[in-house]
Order: C-alpha cells, then sequence, then structure tokens
C-alpha cells in the first residue's frame, strides 16, 4: 500500500486497489477496496458486501466457500467524489445483486466498479450480461477490471475485463482466459485506455429518467 501510495504521488495518479485486511472475526479477513487520491492519500475504503459461496462440483465445476474465510462487509457505501466522478465501489459476486447497484443509482453514481475474480464457467455465461444489465439500469459507466487465467492448479479465472457505458455499450475489453491460455509463454498483461463522459450520464438520465420525480 505504502508503494502504491508512493507512484499515486509520483504520478498524480488515483488508484483503486483492492486488498485483504485483518478482521475481528477470528479466522476471517476483510475482502476491501479502496481509493488512493493523486496525492496518494487513502480517501476511500469498502469492504465487499456478498459472499461468493458456490458449488458445481456435481457438474465438473468448482465449488467455492469464501464465507469460510472472509467476513463480509456490513453497508452500502456511499458514492464519493472523485477526479472522475461520483464512484461506486463493488466487488465482484457483488455484480449479482442488483439492489445494491439501484441504491447507489439513487445516491447519484456515474462510475461503478467491480474489480473481479469471475469463474471461467460462470464468467462464460454471465460476465457481459450482467455488467452491461448493471450500466443500463444504473446509467452510469461500468469499470470491471478482471483477474485472468490459472491462480493455482485448482483454480482459474476467466478474465475480460470491460467498461460498459450508460448506454450498455462495451467500450473497451481486454482478453480472456482462453486466449491466455493459447499464447501460454508469450501472454502479456494488458491495459485499457477509455474515456468518461459524465455529460453522457446527465443527458441520458434527463432523455429517459428512471427515478420517479416528486
Amino acid at each position: 500500500m505504502q508503494g502504491l501510495q508512493a507512484e499515486a504521488r509520483k504520478h498524480s495518479l488515483p488508484i483503486q486497489v483492492g486488498l485483504h485486511e485483518p478482521s475481528p472475526v477470528e479466522g476471517k479477513i476483510k475482502n476491501t477496496l479502496v481509493w488512493l487520491d493523486a496525492q496518494g492519500s487513502l480517501t476511500n475504503r469498502y469492504q465487499k458486501l456478498h459472499l461468493f459461496d458456490m458449488d458445481l462440483s456435481d457438474t465438473g465445476g468448482p465449488k467455492m466457500r469464501e464465507s469460510d474465510v472472509i467476513e463480509a462487509g456490513p453497508e452500502i457505501l456511499p458514492p464519493y467524489d472523485t477526479e472522475l466522478g461520483k464512484v461506486g465501489a463493488l466487488i465482484c459476486f457483488d455484480l449479482r445483486f442488483a439492489e445494491v447497484a439501484l441504491a447507489l443509482k439513487r445516491m447519484g453514481v456515474q462510475v461503478l466498479t467491480y474489480p473481479s475474480a469471475f469463474t471461467p464457467e460462470t464468467g462464460k455465461m454471465h460476465w457481459h450480461a450482467l455488467l452491461r444489465a448493471r450500466a443500463i439500469e444504473t446509467q452510469a459507466y461500468v469499470v470491471a477490471a478482471a483477474q485472468v487465467g490459472a491462480h493455482n492448479e485448482k483454480r482459474s479465472s476467466y478474465g475480460h475485463s470491460l467498461v460498459v457505458d450508460p448506454w450498455g455499450r462495451v467500450v473497451a475489453e481486454l482478453g480472456g482466459v482462453e486466449e491466455k491460455e493459447a499464447k501460454g509463454s508469450e501472454w502479456e498483461p494488458e491495459i485499457a485506455v477509455f474515456d468518461i463522459d459524465l455529460d453522457k450520464c446527465r443527458k441520458l438520465a434527463k432523455e429517459m429518467p428512471l427515478l420517479r420525480r416528486t
């Protein structure tokens, strides 16, 4: 964290990064997403709400119980002001719960983030559809950095980092687990660069209002 703070200051660059923190619950840790501003100050800390418990072993898929080692977060964190607009921080499995994204919409969110490590099985069927749905229903940008490839002999992540605009268009996408496995040792990490147009968020909300006006 200190190294990232130094890099943020050096390059005047805000950074959002996930980390594990100690938990007061014995035997567990926190899955946390933090925001470092361009001066390197930690200005926001979100603890993952929804824990990934899944069992696809009957069909040859993975079995995981995040709740065995992770302490669930206690609350929805309101969007926070950044150089990019009002950012709402969510993590991975939170993507499947539209209620949280809609709550952030009511709080004025403009950019939703979902750093993730989806399994190849669930990613193939649900990743693109869920991210586009969250963008469409919140009329916000959705930015989803995704781990890709094998972590160990038992676990692999889908990849396909995405950026979706408020209309539901995919404006940036990186490679997935298939590409990484095909390239093998020739595969190199990727980065996406994209523009965020907050006027687009405001214009769409005016043209197609989704919140009840009183």
